[in-house]
């Protein structure tokens, strides 16, 4: 099997510019810098039109996102397995806490059917996900700016969700840069579940 050509875009904030600038360069991708407060969502929203500029699949990272070694690699394999899927790259602890249980025993089933990845119903993290090629239309006609990006993304596209059971980022849980929809502080410890290996750098 030929392996898809993938290309990355980093969604970053003025306040972690040097973080941002330096993911990008580390992957070669195009990056889009908030200047403003515009938040995430519009950010992620230009994230997904200048993925429907191009001729390939586009891999969404924020600027916190950690990547492991063999990133890139793992990424053209997991695309080419789920070419019509919205895939996340990141299945994370603490946030959102709603989602925890039933990670938590999608997790296990899987590990007891052998299987590497999980299906949940929507994308509950903008760290590090790819949406399908077929669905950037969809998303940008169904988008709804008033949402969290990472649910503006899925739900804006509907379907299953891919969680790859060893993500292929870790996020850096720092401070957070922006005011969430839900007015909650960030308290609970935000890192991957499980990892394939150890992150390139941390933070």
């Amino acid at each position: 099997m030929v392996s898809p050509q993938v290309t990355f875009c980093v969604v970053g904030h003025h306040k972690r510019r040097d973080m941002a600038t330096c993911l990008a360069d580390t992957l070669d991708a195009h990056l889009l810098i908030d200047e403003g407060e515009h938040g995430s969502n519009w950010n992620h929203r230009r994230a997904i039109e200048w993925a429907s500029q191009q001729d390939c699949r586009v891999v969404i990272l924020e600027d916190d996102a950690l990547p492991l070694p063999g990133f890139t690699a793992l990424v053209r394999e997991w695309v080419s397995r789920f070419p019509d899927n919205l895939i996340s790259f990141y299945l994370g602890t603490g946030r959102p806490p709603q989602y925890q249980q039933q990670i938590a025993a999608s997790l296990i089933d899987a590990d007891k059917r052998r299987g590497d990845y999980i299906m949940m119903d929507r994308l509950i993290h903008g760290v590090c996900y790819s949406p399908p090629v077929n669905g950037l239309s969809r998303i940008m006609q169904n988008w709804n700016r008033t949402k969290a990006a990472d649910y503006a993304v899925g739900d804006a596209l509907g379907g299953k969700v891919i969680y790859p059971c060893y993500s292929l980022v870790d996020h850096a849980d720092g401070e957070t840069v922006e005011r969430h929809p839900d007015n909650q502080p960030r308290v609970e410890r935000r890192r991957a579940w499980r990892l394939a290996s150890l992150p390139v750098w941390n933070s």
